[in-house]
């Protein structure tokens, strides 16, 4: 929604479904259809919106909702399935603001650790976005695609959506076109601003990854090279995303020291634009600015009292994850991942790096000193199997093995694995991340492509908010520490994220919008992977729907693979 827009719909963009009279939530049954796919019978219905829960069976026909409410015991028998919810609810299925599968998806279709935990929807697209692909881009990547045995075959957003409908997953997915990878076709990876004709390309690449189906335009600010971007050449593409019915999402140019002004440029964004403005998991990083979740959830409402349509969403967890080499000053990391590397062989480059990572400054978001060094840094998975022996470890316990200082065991590793190593870094405490899990414009993402406990994926270490985010906000938040009601939780786990990212056809258990369904239950649903030892699928989520067919039956994934593209609002303005 664009700012200055009607109080009552910038209320449902933030706050996800209006809730509806609880008389109508109880007697939401369609009319009886010959039979019924799949119904589940005696739950407990939250569904999505906030409302209080209330006994309530389920109907599937079609792959939508087919009733909400008291079913007819003929009804129920005629259905070709028939799930006793009896001690489960039953809930819209989760919806992941920043999913991160868009690849991984292809690769393992069963997209395990995210449907595993109710997971049914990505959105995705960080600042880099699966496409659109030109040669330079892909040849950049072709470590990665190598080692996962998947070379793209498309170049823009709409053949990445023809070749999804294909080889469908189990989850659905939408997609944000990122200006970092606009930015590497334009301009390059160089520390400088676009020139005029260069912004107006990237903004024709915007127009058409909008037709091809993007939600909006995303920027990830604090990596290069989106951080050469500046607010101007955002406004101008946002401004193109907006005309077009897109939204802005944004990881923020600083999460630590220097918010205040990064908040400052997404509001203004917002502002000039016309656009709804989202940032990618909030938090208060660094030791430093630990504490100061309240100032920063103010900002945001003091914003949305100016008109602005701006709010956020974050993961569950005290640490963050990111590339290994994002520990680097900016400056190593210009130009790319050969020049990255030909600095590292450079005897005085490295000592350069080695005395700036130890420096508190404000010239760059400093993850290293900021996560309190090599004890805070922990490297979770890299391609170079000489490597392995590693994962797992702080970088300082690897530099103890190593014999030298963490810093240069931190550049040693990314110097032998290209640049495709990845890092857990604890950077932010946990009052920060339960005051902001409170927070009813808050709403739910991951962070983190799907895993699996088989397969190409289970040969590397990830952070535990792939496998058991949704497990531990209802297990540990709801059930153990009550800090919200298990209504909220579900509402920002579902129609919060739909609001957000435009999805008007999910996110609620109502008539009519596509059935995606989870019945998990409450008394044991938990979060089993750790930071030590990620590798475990949640517990108590025994049922799965995706599109109306179940992706997890009775615990087990199920051959079905029913996921869906997800497109925006600007296909239908071809």
């Amino acid at each position: 929604m664009r700012a200055g827009g009607s109080e009552a719909l910038a209320t449902t963009r933030l706050f996800g479904a209006a809730i509806l009279p609880i008389a109508a939530l109880l007697f939401f049954v369609g009319a009886a259809p010959s039979g019924d796919d799949l119904v589940f019978t005696g739950g407990r219905v939250v569904d999505g919106t906030g409302a209080a829960g209330f006994r309530a069976d389920v109907a599937v026909r079609g792959g939508v909702i087919a009733a909400v409410g008291e079913l007819a015991p003929d009804r129920i028998a005629r259905a070709r399935r028939r799930i006793d919810a009896t001690g489960l609810v039953v809930s819209p299925g989760f919806i992941d603001l920043l999913g991160q599968s868009e690849y991984n998806a292809l690769v393992d279709r069963r997209a395990a650790s995210k449907i595993t935990q109710g997971i049914t929807t990505e959105v995705t697209g960080e600042g880099e976005s699966i496409a659109p692909l030109d040669e330079t881009l892909k040849k950049s990547n072709e470590d990665t695609y190598r080692h996962y045995g998947l070379t793209p075959d498309w170049s823009s957003l709409l053949t990445y959506f023809m070749r999804f409908r294909r080889t469908p997953p189990t989850i659905n997915l939408g997609t944000f076109v990122g200006l970092g990878g606009l930015r590497r076709m334009v301009v390059g990876m160089e520390d400088r601003r676009a020139g005029a004709s260069e912004v107006e390309s990237m903004k024709a690449l915007v127009a058409q990854a909008m037709t091809d189906g993007a939600l909006g335009v995303s920027t990830s600010l604090q990596y290069v090279p989106d951080l050469y971007n500046s607010t101007e050449e955002i406004i101008a593409c946002a401004k193109v995303a907006a005309s077009r019915g897109g939204v802005y999402f944004t990881h923020q140019r600083s999460e630590g020291n220097r918010i205040d002004a990064s908040l400052a440029e997404v509001f203004r964004i917002a502002r000039e634009a016309k656009i709804a403005a989202n940032v990618w998991h909030i938090k208060a990083a660094y030791r430093r600015n630990w504490g100061t979740m309240p100032k920063i959830l103010a900002a945001f409402a003091a914003a949305r009292a100016t008109g602005l349509d701006v709010a956020a969403n974050q993961y569950p967890w005290n640490a963050a994850s990111n590339g290994l080499d994002a520990c680097l000053p900016p400056w190593a990391r210009e130009g790319g991942r050969e020049r990255l590397l030909a600095r590292l062989r450079d005897p005085a480059a490295r000592a350069r790096i080695r005395s700036e990572m130890a420096e508190d400054t404000p010239g760059w978001e400093n993850q290293w000193y900021g996560s309190g060094g090599g004890s805070g840094v922990m490297l979770s998975a890299v391609l170079n199997a000489d490597l392995k022996k590693y994962e797992g470890g702080t970088l300082e316990e690897i530099g103890a093995l190593m014999k030298k200082d963490p810093r240069d065991a931190l550049m040693d590793i990314v110097l032998q694995d290209r640049a495709n190593s990845f890092c857990i870094l604890f950077m932010m405490s946990e009052e920060d991340v339960r005051t902001a899990l409170k927070d009813p414009t808050v709403a739910f993402c991951t962070d983190s492509g799907a895993a699996a406990t088989d397969g190409i994926f289970s040969e590397e270490k990830s952070h535990p908010r792939a496998w058991g985010s949704t497990a531990r906000i209802l297990g540990t938040y709801v059930r153990d520490e009550k800090l919200l009601s298990l209504e909220e939780a579900v509402r920002k786990m579902t129609s919060l994220p739909a609001a957000r990212a435009g999805l008007k056809d999910r996110g609620t258990l109502r008539v009519g919008l596509h059935a995606d369904v989870v019945a998990f239950d409450p008394a044991r649903v938990k979060a089993v992977s750790t930071y030590a030892d990620p590798l475990h699928y949640s517990q108590g989520i025994p049922y799965v729907a995706v599109n109306g067919r179940l992706v997890v039956d009775d615990g087990k994934i199920t051959a079905e693979r029913p996921g869906q593209p997800l497109l925006g609002p600007g296909v239908a303005k071809r």
